[in-house]
């Protein structure tokens, strides 16, 4: 039975947030065009919410942001590697998203609490990747806040052990897909000095592992509101 993530897990969220003072969740979304961004939101609100391209023009162009329940939303922001003037124009939103703030008690907070950071399962542009890690992500929002997570699982390894009437992977192709999650934590590390949480791998297109994706988004919330990068 499909899980319902609108109302999955909402208490522990809720108790998290209470403990942080705020409400709802924001995280931001980002990944290379390509990754299957849309895609992975659709299957969070298991609905089409966000536009999914079928090409290589990129959909998302400007920032939107779906609530998903009352505790939890999410931004969906430009892919990179469209081109180096659009990636410029498409780093400085995602800049400024990660900057935009709010006031509380006299103080002031960074809005955006997470960023989830998709990539995807054929690994074709790790390069654009680690220019959006080094140039947007890692500067811009504590090293704890940034997460990563391996989408299309089901064209690693060109597909071929991926079972279409199952919507599942072979043993052969768990097997790649653990070895390949370790692989990016450590390329990750050397590409950028930063040590991340060892992604989860899933099909956002099948709905495979999606609900791991969702759990490794809630165990990993933060515990208190997040301030600025000096």
């Amino acid at each position: 039975m499909a899980v319902k993530f609108s109302t999955y897990r909402t208490s522990d969220i809720d108790n998290n947030l209470k403990k942080m003072q705020i409400r709802p969740l924001d995280v931001m979304v980002t990944g290379v065009t390509g990754a299957g961004k849309s895609t992975t939101l659709n299957a969070f609100f298991q609905k089409t919410v966000a536009k999914v391209g079928d090409g290589v023009d990129p959909e998302t162009m400007e920032l939107d942001s779906y609530e998903l329940n009352d505790f939890f939303r999410v931004w969906d922001t430009p892919g990179l590697g469209d081109g180096v003037e659009i990636d410029q124009i498409h780093k400085k939103k995602m800049v400024d998203l990660l900057y935009k703030t709010y006031g509380s008690d006299g103080a002031t907070y960074g809005f955006i609490d997470m960023v989830l950071v998709i990539i995807e399962g054929a690994n074709r542009d790790m390069g654009t990747t680690y220019t959006l890690l080094n140039e947007v992500v890692v500067p811009n929002i504590q090293k704890d806040r940034i997460f990563v997570v391996i989408n299309q699982a089901d064209v690693a390894m060109k597909g071929r052990h991926w079972n279409y009437s199952t919507s599942t992977p072979d043993a052969q192709l768990l097997n790649f897909l653990e070895e390949q999650a370790c692989s990016i934590q450590n390329r990750v590390k050397e590409a950028t000095g930063i040590s991340i949480m060892k992604p989860v791998y899933y099909s956002a297109e099948y709905g495979w592992n999606v609900q791991k994706v969702f759990d490794f988004i809630i165990d990993n919330m933060p515990k208190q509101r997040r301030t600025l990068m000096k």
